[in-house]
């Protein structure tokens, strides 16, 4: 099972980045050690905190010329890593 999907860049989560904070998509399923262990392997990081949100999935529709097609968005856990002092998680590096 991989636990980290993928970072988040957001404009909100950046500001979150100068205060030693960072985001991750997460499997929907992973509790908060798996994430830990999984931040601290991944980045070489020593982690100090995690806090987990889950978000449901919405449904969503839009009407075309024969018919009204709905569906829905997939429901996804995003994390918020707060790693110790001093310690930097670089996403441009690979780039």
């Amino acid at each position: 099972m991989s636990v980290l999907k993928k970072p988040l860049v957001t404009e909100k989560v950046s500001a979150l980045n100068e205060k030693g904070k960072y985001g991750f998509v997460v499997d929907y399923k992973a509790n908060k050690i798996e994430i830990k262990v999984a931040v601290e392997q991944m980045y070489g990081v020593t982690v100090e905190d995690v806090n987990t949100m889950r978000y449901s999935g919405k449904t969503k529709s839009r009407m075309t010329k024969s018919r009204v097609v709905q569906g829905q968005t997939s429901a996804f856990k995003k994390a918020i890593v707060t790693v110790a002092e001093g310690d930097v998680i670089d996403f441009y590096s690979g780039i």
